[in-house]
């Protein structure tokens, strides 16, 4: 089974080893609606393959007048049309309902895979695409039931019964239609293979496409500061110019189309054929009106083919590419019966290094299972070690660039290390419930991400079941109360997507009010104070204060008001640690620390005679 951050226990699960297995495998989650619509097809074509018969009957009955058996014939020919249209609705209705039930089962499982996808995949997606393959590839899968599949299975019997049909009239005259059948099987194997690899492109340059117009839309606001529009412009057409020419190809292709050339072919071998017959007086006017009918059957399967297989094959492209995702190996797994427990707050690194995936592995080069290599150079973190005990506050300062974000994206795991251990109360965090670490561990970044929903939902959203007295309190806490009752809508007040009709300081005093009722027992701010002004500063600092009593506090920030009064600071320069203490002891001891405060208008402590000789050590390291 594959790892993954997130699963549904009860979810129905499929055969991914192909995508025609996985395809089978949704289909066979309907078998009633399945056994339905095969039995409704094949009792339609057999009818009406039965009406044809009668046709040819009824020309005869029509030269020999006297039978009296014309108007039996006919009303026979109206009952059997009659079982053909109600079983062709039944068979289509139920069809449909597969087609539909599918659509919304692979959407589904495709959304709860992505919710499962680590930080490290997520990172290498283009959301573009991945939005293509959510909502056009999966529509594909649709369309490749009704009118795709069904289509092709009504070719089948389309086929099938007037053969055997032909045959019950006359097995001779079977002969060239027998031809015909070996004929379109060699044909349209060489169109599906002419055609497989056009619509695969097609589908993949349509999430190209798609990646290239979100990017844009995304960036909008870079695009116009820029002045790039006819730049983007330019690269727009071209993508979809590509994928307007593999259109044009595929109607290339299916203008090559052989069976209808070689049906029409048939069709006239079988009526010289039959007329052969006719003059050596083996078969009367009947079985020859009878056949030629039954041949006229086959031209609708032959014509729909060349539409049904390029449906079905833009049906399996998409299902390729859905379960590429699907099947994609996630580094975290979640880890349901790990340790689950409160947390109290105590976290320790033990000789902690870090790199982001880097790239594709080589020969030799394999050390994890995500098929990425870290290559020394690129290690954002080296050979860190520390200790926090419960309920501290923890500044972490260092340049820009220094390793500070991805420190405590370990404590969460967002990321995994590379080498050493992560600890919370002194159980390593891969041994931990993934739900369990996290729903206890709250992150505010300075980018702060809001839903296109109301504000009390954006509030509430990691606590669903709070009151709305509860959301109040906590945005009062993060001094966000005044400016959201000052909508004319309130807590009810919809923001933009991402929240962009909100200031950045807004934003983050939400996101102050979505930790505060969280209740986390370890906080974690990464400058979530940096777009708010001073005053409100002072404000919510008195909140944070009071938010982190009994509670593990990481800070990573700039300023010095918050620096101060943290109980222990960590300075981090290039992925390491390179000091560790108080605010008046760092500013005595450490070179990196000093360096940060010099643009600040105070006076430094000196510097004793052997602590200078070790910083200069320090900086010549």
């Amino acid at each position: 089974m594959i790892k993954s951050e997130f699963n549904v226990p009860t979810a129905y699960r499929y055969d991914q080893r192909s995508a025609g297995r996985w395809i089978v495998s949704h289909v066979l989650r309907y078998k009633g609606f399945l056994f339905v619509t095969l039995l409704g097809f094949m009792v339609a074509w057999t009818v009406f393959t039965q009406a044809q018969v009668q046709i040819g009957r009824a020309a005869e009955a029509i030269a020999q007048p006297e039978s009296g058996s014309l108007i039996r014939i006919a009303l026979t020919i109206l009952a059997l049309l009659a079982v053909d249209g109600i079983s062709v609705l039944t068979a289509s209705l139920s069809a449909e309902n597969i087609a539909s039930r599918i659509a919304t089962d692979a959407r589904e499982e495709l959304y709860v895979s992505l919710l499962g996808k680590s930080k490290t995949f997520h990172d290498r997606q283009r959301v573009g695409d991945i939005m293509a393959r959510a909502t056009e590839d999966v529509s594909q899968l649709s369309s490749m039931i009704v009118p795709g599949a069904t289509m092709i299975f009504e070719t089948i019997l389309g086929i099938t019964v007037p053969l055997l049909t032909i045959a019950s009239l006359r097995l001779e005259l079977v002969t060239v239609p027998i031809l015909f059948v070996v004929a379109y099987i060699v044909t349209v194997r060489l169109y599906l293979r002419r055609l497989s690899p056009i619509m695969m492109n097609q589908r993949n340059q349509f999430g190209t496409m798609n990646a290239g117009l979100e990017e844009t839309l995304s960036g909008i606001e870079v695009v116009k500061a820029s002045a790039r529009e006819l730049f983007e412009q330019r690269k727009f057409r071209t993508t979809a110019r590509m994928f307007r020419d593999l259109f044009v190809l595929q109607g290339r292709t299916e203008a090559r189309y052989l069976p209808l050339l070689i049906y029409g072919v048939a069709f006239g071998l079988t009526f010289l054929h039959a007329l052969f017959l006719y003059q050596q007086g083996r078969i009367g006017i009947a079985e020859i009106i009878g056949v030629m009918a039954l041949m006229n059957v086959l031209r609708f399967p032959t014509f729909i083919s060349v539409f049904s297989f390029s449906v079905v094959q833009t049906g399996v492209a998409g299902a390729r590419r859905i379960l590429h995702i699907l099947r994609a190996e996630t580094d975290l797994d979640e880890n349901v019966d790990g340790y689950n427990t409160p947390i109290a707050g105590a976290i320790t690194f033990e000789n902690v290094s870090f790199a982001y995936d880097e790239g594709p592995v080589t020969k030799g080069e394999r050390n994890n299972d995500s098929g990425f290599v870290h290559r020394p150079s690129s290690f954002v973190l080296k050979d860190i070690s520390f200790s926090i005990e419960p309920g501290q506050t923890v500044a972490i300062v260092g340049q820009t660039g220094s390793g500070k974000t991805a420190l405590t994206q370990l404590v969460n795991r967002t990321y995994d290390v590379t080498a050493g251990r992560v600890l919370i109360d002194g159980v390593d965090v891969r041994d931990w419930s993934l739900t369990g670490l996290r729903s206890q561990i709250a992150k505010i970044e300075q980018d702060i991400f809001l839903f296109s929903r109301s504000i009390a939902e954006n509030i509430a959203f990691g606590a669903p079941d709070a009151t709305r007295e509860q959301i109040e309190q906590a945005a009062r806490e993060a001094q966000a109360h005044e400016f959201i009752m000052s909508f004319a809508e309130g807590y009810e007040t919809v923001v933009g997507e991402r929240g962009t009709m909100l200031s950045g300081g807004q934003r983050q005093r939400i996101a102050l009010a979505r930790a505060f009722l969280n209740n986390p027992r370890i906080l974690i701010l990464d400058d979530s104070t940096s777009a708010i002004d001073s005053a409100t500063e002072d404000q919510i600092q008195r909140a944070i204060r009071r938010a982190q009593q009994g509670r593990t506090t990481l800070l990573i920030t700039h300023r010095l008001s918050q620096i101060r009064w943290a109980d222990y600071i960590l300075v981090v320069d290039h992925g390491q640690v390179v000091a560790s203490g108080t605010h008046d002891d760092l500013l005595r001891r450490s070179p990196h620390y000093r360096r940060i405060f010099a643009r600040y208008d105070m006076n430094l402590p000196p510097m004793e005679e052997e602590e200078i000789v070790d910083c200069r050590l320090q900086i010549a390291d």
